[in-house]
């Protein structure tokens, strides 16, 4: 086994999680209905393309570290920590689920990836985490002000 494979599980793990929201994204995007449908149906489709760059860079930084990244959605699914949207949801349960998937992914990197990455002397990816936790905090914030304008 790897030193660093508690890393690499890590990552597939995120990785799992990051094709959970690109595929309820799509969905969210595909049936959202109400006033905000032009707004929503648009940055449902900024994120599943952010999504899709984010999914790739944590793949190819598996790689990267002598790891291999998970590649089927039956795996993706059995080590995902997010779950997958299972209604038809209205427009603000998308946004509060979409929300909630962002901050559970935060967490999760700033309390175990960091850390993971820190303990293996991996800057590159500690900087990965970094990066996609700013992200992600910006996406926090507008989805709580859309719910609170709601």
């Amino acid at each position: 086994m790897q030193s660093n494979q508690k890393l690499i599980n890590f990552l597939n793990q995120e990785l799992s999680n990051l094709h959970v929201m690109y595929v309820k994204l799509h969905r969210y995007h595909w049936f959202i209905q109400g006033k905000h449908f032009y707004g929503l149906h648009q940055l449902f489709e900024d994120l599943y393309e952010e999504i899709a760059d984010d999914l790739d860079e944590v793949a190819e930084r598996i790689l990267s570290i002598g790891g291999k990244p998970l590649a089927t959605m039956e795996k993706y699914l059995k080590e995902a920590t997010l779950k997958e949207a299972t209604a038809d949801d209205k427009e603000e349960e998308m946004m509060k689920q979409l929300c909630e998937d962002y901050v559970q992914i935060i967490n999760e990197i700033k309390d175990t990836g960091v850390k993971l990455a820190e303990e293996e002397n991996d800057q590159p990816t500690a900087d990965l985490f970094n990066e996609l936790q700013g992200k992600y905090e910006k996406h926090v914030w507008m989805l709580r002000a859309f719910l609170a304008y709601e």
